[in-house]
């Protein structure tokens, strides 16, 4: 993502949890923050020294590649270069906490310690759905993954976890895997059971850590990428979106009332970026229908002419999928 539109996301997120916080709920107060915890999927992973190279900052599903050392977690540098995320350069846990936005960052160095446990082409759970790749750390076994081999390093006795948010934005791989791979199902009920193992499999374990600040993060506007504006009829379509992004919010308000002590807020980051599409000219930008089919190239930053393309700050999709 481009920083302008970035930042500004970050600081509506941030003017709505400080804002929206009923008297009888835990009180969160992002100046207090310490830990920013990350879990989710291409959108929201960071790269890292340590990491499967362009989609973790840390291991892989292969063997061998799951678990790691204390000493491998504390020497992990956040990398920053033009492949290190999907954004092409910094993405929003990394401007929101300030942590990684140079090259060879140790998270523990940062004023806001950026944890980020995601991994690009992750779903929820391949008990639901096939995984990208055989290497590929899905949501429910990225919390494993932390509280098996992080927790004990970062969030031990040291750490007072009151000062701690733990983040979560996922589902676009579920949602456009489902509506390209499966017929013949009910995707309403079927993605309301993928959102209850999110909260069962992966917030229920975080919370029994001693974790009790979630941001979620619903689906961006993905009836609106530049194949689907060519479509007749888009898919995932606007209804669909909405049946996912709905169920989140219910579950993240039912989690919460479950559960007295836990703080859960949900960011509407679809109702954001498409005002943002409806109204780029406020943004700087110039084109949200296509992107630049050499996004990829080095030089495209410097030369986007070479390639027939605008500067990449022009445009609101970075890529197909990506912003």
């Amino acid at each position: 993502m481009r920083r302008s539109l970035i930042t500004l996301l970050d600081f509506v997120a941030l003017a709505n949890l400080v804002k929206c916080i009923p008297v009888s709920k835990p009180h969160f107060y992002w100046e207090k923050t310490k830990y920013f915890i990350a879990f989710g999927d291409s959108y929201t992973y960071v790269q890292g020294t340590s990491g499967y190279p362009n989609y973790s900052f840390i291991g892989s599903y292969l063997p061998n590649q799951f678990s790691f050392t204390p000493e491998t977690l504390l020497a992990d540098q956040i990398v920053q270069n033009f492949t290190a995320t999907a954004e092409g350069g910094p993405n929003w846990v990394e401007y929101l906490t300030g942590c990684g936005l140079h090259n060879g960052t140790l998270p523990q160095s940062c004023d806001i310690q950026l944890w980020d446990f995601a991994f690009a082409g992750a779903g929820v759970s391949e008990a639901f759905l096939p995984l990208h790749h055989d290497f590929t750390v899905p949501l429910v076994n990225q919390t494993q993954q932390y509280l098996s081999w992080a927790e004990p390093v970062i969030g031990g006795r040291n750490m007072d976890k009151s000062s701690a948010l733990v983040a979560v934005w996922i589902g676009i791989n579920d949602i456009n895997d489902s509506v390209n791979q499966l017929t013949g199902i009910a995707f309403r009920e079927f993605w309301d059971r993928i959102v209850s193992a999110v909260f069962e499999q992966s917030v229920k374990p975080m919370y029994e850590a001693g974790y009790n600040n979630f941001l979620f993060v619903n689906l961006p506007p993905l009836d609106r990428t530049a194949a689907n504006q060519k479509r007749l009829l888009p898919r995932p379509s606007k209804a669909e979106i909405g049946w996912w992004n709905r169920a989140l919010e219910k579950q993240s308000k039912a989690f919460a009332q479950q559960n007295t002590n836990v703080k859960t807020m949900f960011y509407d980051a679809n109702t954001f970026l498409n005002g943002i599409m409806d109204n780029p000219g406020t943004y700087g930008i110039t084109n949200t229908t296509n992107y630049c089919p050499a996004y990829n190239q080095l030089d495209v930053l410097t030369d986007p002419n070479k390639y027939g393309c605008q500067p990449l700050d022009e445009y609101f999709w970075y890529n197909s999928g990506h912003m």
